[in-house]
């Protein structure tokens, strides 16, 4: 099929090739994508790991600072060295800084009984804490975080307290240990990390308080602040559960969706999460996508149309040797096969009845006076007749595997396949009526008439294709002895 029709082989190739460059560059897109994806994880990953190593170190130093403050507690003796000395062991200085907070020693009475603000205490009373309580109750709280708040006594900021259990020589007891840390000093350290647009970077506590939040995420900037409770979202849930790594979900703020990168603080009841916009994430990627779409798809089509114009030449040019060969097939003037057709017709047909064993038969036909209705109608109207016999002849055969042609000047030649002399004698008599039936031509009384000779083939007979011939010329040669307007069987 595909060597009659080469554009179909060509059609089925540029469309293979289509495909195939169709599914390259979208496998090479997707690995791209999942490539800017990674990328983007790793680098909010580097942002949390960044963040809880400073959170660590921070609450590690306050840690620090509130044992060494039990200690001195502990000790007694150096309670009693003056005020400013004794500020000095009691308190390390950089917590004195106005950035990070306070420290302060609470009795067993939950009244401060040393401030590392000052060396004169402020006069308050946390005996209604609900830490200070927990601490009183519970002598194996360790270190205990507090949930956001603001302070009663003048500072306007979001802080959380890092508090522990003071215990006297008798184990009982003594008091609490407890420092304030500003909230605002993960805001300004998260400020100078950039997450891109429209994202933000989060700090919780695993209760779903927000500590600090750095956001370029509008809908946030306006709606949520620190302290709101995250604990009901099903983001907050799922990142709980799974305590650190990422995933896609939509934003319970504005519905877009983000990819979320979170990680639980080491030995902290903390959670860090970076949202980054998907859209903000992949618009690099989606750009090149487009381009690379749009110049594949524009490659595609012009291939397709290529392949499309160079398919209809093809066929075109199929349709012009076919024609060429049908006119290298025809006589010009009766539209019949000519010599050479018959010629390859008759070894094709004879070569098959010997091979199937099946006959053949041949009809040799000439019409009758013809030199004389050329001499009274000159070379056109001979012509005129030559072609009105043909259609007769072609009107004649009736099966497909028959064939008419021309064999020379006024004589034509049918070649019968599977046809015994019966049948041929019945095609014959056809032809003959055929062509007596046709009208007079210009001003004779009748038309013309052809005599007609059968050859014919049987299986078994000792004959060959020229023995063939010569008995369908020969019976032809009686038909015209014997009257002509005939039809003569073979001897």
């Amino acid at each position: 099929m595909y060597r009659k029709h080469p554009e179909l082989l060509l059609n089925l190739g540029s469309c293979l090739a289509v495909g195939a460059i169709i599914a390259i560059v979208t496998f090479l897109l997707m690995r791209e994508r999942a490539s800017v994806e990674q990328g983007a994880i790793r680098s909010a990953g580097n942002i949390v790991k960044l963040i809880e190593t400073d959170i660590v170190r921070n609450v590690e130093l306050y840690d620090l600072s509130l044992q060494s403050l039990i200690w001195a507690v502990q000790h007694p003796e150096l309670l009693g060295i003056p005020a400013p000395m004794r500020q000095q062991v009691l308190f390390n200085q950089a917590f004195g800084s106005t950035v990070r907070g306070d420290i302060l020693w609470l009795d067993q009475d939950g009244k401060v009984v040393a401030d590392s603000a000052s060396t004169t205490p402020r006069t308050a009373s946390f005996a209604e804490n609900p830490i200070f309580q927990e601490h009183r109750r519970n002598p194996d709280t360790g270190l205990v975080i507090s949930p956001p708040f603001k302070a009663r006594y003048g500072d306007p900021h979001w802080l959380v307290s890092f508090s522990r259990r003071i215990d006297g020589a008798d184990g009982k007891f003594a008091g609490v240990a407890i420092g304030a840390m500003r909230l605002s000093h993960f805001n300004d350290m998260f400020k100078r990390l950039d997450v891109g647009h429209d994202s933000s970077i989060n700090l919780m506590n695993v209760e779903g308080r927000l500590l600090a939040r750095n956001a370029t995420e509008p809908s946030v900037q306006r709606n949520e602040q620190i302290g709101d409770s995250f604990a009901s979202r099903p983001n907050f849930r799922r990142l709980l559960a799974e305590g650190n790594g990422s995933f896609t979900a939509s934003s319970a703020d504005d519905g877009q969706l983000r990819l979320y990168t979170f990680a639980r603080v080491q030995g902290l009841p903390l959670v860090l999460v970076v949202t980054q916009s998907v859209s903000e994430v992949y618009g690099a990627w989606k750009r090149t996508a487009i381009l690379v779409s749009t110049a594949t798809a524009v490659l595609c089509i012009g291939i397709l149309w290529l392949s499309q114009m160079l398919g209809r030449e093809l066929k075109r040019r199929r349709s012009a040797e076919r024609s060429l060969e049908e006119l290298a097939a025809t006589d010009s003037l009766t539209g019949l096969a000519n010599r050479r057709q018959l010629d390859q017709t008759l070894r094709r047909e004879w070569a098959r009845a010997q091979r199937t064993q099946r006959p053949v038969a041949v009809l040799m036909i000439d019409v009758d006076h013809f030199r004389g209705f050329n001499q009274r109608h000159g070379h056109h109207g001979g012509d005129e007749a030559l072609r009105r016999v043909a259609g007769a002849i072609a009107a004649s055969l009736l099966r497909p595997t028959d064939l008419a042609a021309r064999y020379g000047g006024e004589e034509f030649v049918a070649v019968l396949p599977d046809t015994v002399l019966v049948g041929a004698l019945i095609l014959a008599e056809r032809i003959r009526l055929n062509v007596r039936a046709l009208p007079p031509y210009g001003a004779d009384e009748r038309s013309v008439t052809v005599s007609i000779g059968i050859g014919v083939y049987e299986p078994g007979c000792a004959m060959g294709l020229a023995e063939l011939m010569a008995k369908a010329d020969e019976a032809l040669y009686r038909a015209k002895s014997n009257g002509r307007d005939r039809v003569e069987a073979p001897a």
